[in-house]
């Protein structure tokens, strides 16, 4: 990835951050309490694993967090956005703004991983309270890039689009060879991701083949 890429990438990082701070403070109580897409997680938590995230010692503590997790990363992930999601939400508002620059990339997964996150978990706050969710056609592309030919890992495991061919109708983009799969591509995004609830948004002779899997 060049300078002016990662630049763009970086940018289109700040964003969303700034994006789920403002859909973050303004919702009430009860939304923030709603279940999101992630299991086990309400509104609040996902919002504040997002800005846990982009701290700049974000991987020293989640390595503690893995040490204390048995070498877990999915238990330690819970426990470390279990812990921020017990913050106040003003404070959580606060840190995505003040983060919002953050160029803090993982370091297996590089600077994409980071918007991917963003892009996704976003999804998994406003789909469960019916809001809508219309990113960028050009960022999400960063996105799809990302989970089809990147390291995506913890992202979409290996397999899990073998054998699909994949269309966004939003944007000039595609990937994979086999049975299609179209639609926006946001809902490309987040099923790639398992989110099963976009596959109604979905279509194409492999849609019961990514259903399958997920």
């Amino acid at each position: 990835m060049d300078g002016s890429a990662l630049a763009r990438v970086f940018a289109a990082t700040a964003e969303r951050r700034r994006a789920v701070a403002d859909l973050l403070e303004a919702l009430d109580e009860s939304q923030l309490a709603a279940p999101s897409l992630c299991a086990g997680w309400d509104v609040r938590t996902v919002g504040a694993h997002l800005a846990q995230t982009a701290a700049p010692g974000a991987l020293g503590e989640f390595l503690r967090d893995v040490v204390r997790a048995r070498g877990s990363i999915h238990r330690a992930n819970d426990t470390a956005a279990r812990r921020a999601g017990q913050r106040p939400v003003a404070e959580t508002v606060m840190l995505l703004r003040r983060r919002a620059e953050s160029r803090f990339s993982p370091p297996m997964t590089g600077p994409r991983a980071p918007l991917t996150d963003l892009l996704v978990h976003e999804g998994d706050m406003r789909l469960p309270l019916g809001l809508g969710h219309d990113p960028d056609p050009g960022t999400v592309r960063v996105g799809l890039e990302f989970v089809t030919t990147g390291r995506a890992v913890g992202f979409a495991p290996r397999g899990r689009l073998r054998g699909l061919r994949l269309a966004a109708t939003d944007l000039d983009w595609a990937w994979g060879e086999g049975a299609a799969l179209t639609g926006r591509g946001i809902d490309l995004l987040m099923g790639a991701c398992g989110r099963s609830a976009v596959l109604p948004r979905l279509d194409g002779a492999g849609l019961p083949l990514l259903a399958g899997r997920l």
